[in-house]
Parts: C-alpha cells; sequence; structure tokens
C-alpha cells in the first residue's frame, strides 16, 4: 500500500503542477514561424525586469514554448508590477534545431508596463531573416 500511496502523491504533484502553469498570467506570448506557417514550438524564452535604480535586468522566469507556441504562466499576478520589461527569445537555438540558420541568434522585446491590472499580449512572428512584434490582445 505505502508504493501506490508513493505514485499517488506524484501524480497529485504532477496535476498540481500543471495546475499552477495554466494559471492566467496577465502576460502572454505567442511564436509563430512565419517561414513554415507554424507555431513555433520549443522555444526558450526568459522574462526580465529592469531594476530602476541599478539599471540592471533582473531574471524573472524562464519558459518553452508549448506545441501551439505559446509558454503559459510567465508570471503572476501577484509579481506583475509595473516597470520595464524585457523577454528574451532563443532564436538561434530554435532555428538550429530545425536544421536551419538564422540572421538573428536572439530576439529581445523590450516593454514598458504602466497599468499591471491590464493584460498584455507581445507576439513574435519569426522567419531565418526577420521578426516582428506588436502588443497584441
Amino acid at each position: 500500500m505505502n508504493r501506490l500511496q508513493h505514485i499517488r502523491g506524484h501524480m497529485l504533484a504532477d496535476k498540481n503542477m500543471n495546475i499552477a502553469t495554466t494559471l492566467p498570467s496577465p502576460l502572454t506570448t505567442h511564436v509563430l514561424n512565419t517561414a513554415q506557417g507554424v507555431p513555433g514550438a520549443n522555444m526558450t524564452i526568459s522574462l526580465h525586469r529592469l531594476n530602476p535604480i541599478s539599471s540592471e535586468w533582473y531574471l524573472l522566469t524562464t519558459g518553452i514554448t508549448n506545441d501551439d507556441g505559446r509558454c503559459p504562466g510567465l508570471i503572476t499576478k501577484e509579481s506583475f508590477i509595473a516597470g520595464v520589461y524585457k523577454m528574451h527569445f532563443e532564436t538561434g537555438k530554435y532555428w538550429d534545431a530545425l536544421g536551419e540558420t538564422c540572421f538573428y541568434p536572439y530576439v529581445e522585446v523590450i516593454f514598458t508596463i504602466s497599468d499591471p491590472s491590464q493584460k498584455y499580449h507581445v507576439p513574435l512572428l519569426l522567419s531565418r531573416f526577420s521578426y516582428s512584434t506588436y502588443r497584441g490582445s
């Protein structure tokens, strides 16, 4: 019986972890590989916030895009405060994994959050030699 309880504990931990990572984030992204017309899956993204006093970037979280090119659970509502943020997309490693070369080894999108009660969506449209982004809804 102890073995079953041990396995059950792992299953509940996994279930709780999935629930935590699917909580709505006030900041979302969606990577789209426009060259191939597919989501940008398996791309590493890191989120940073600028310290206004020291002018240093602080790493808040790191994630990997899912099969749909999204990275759920980037930041919690409690951690999302006004300030300057940076999303760092590992585009070079993404293209390497696809057996392709690219011009931009990474993309950094820097933006200002003035009202953290709003939702912000920062998509990245990507090809091997170009990218674009915008504030989505």
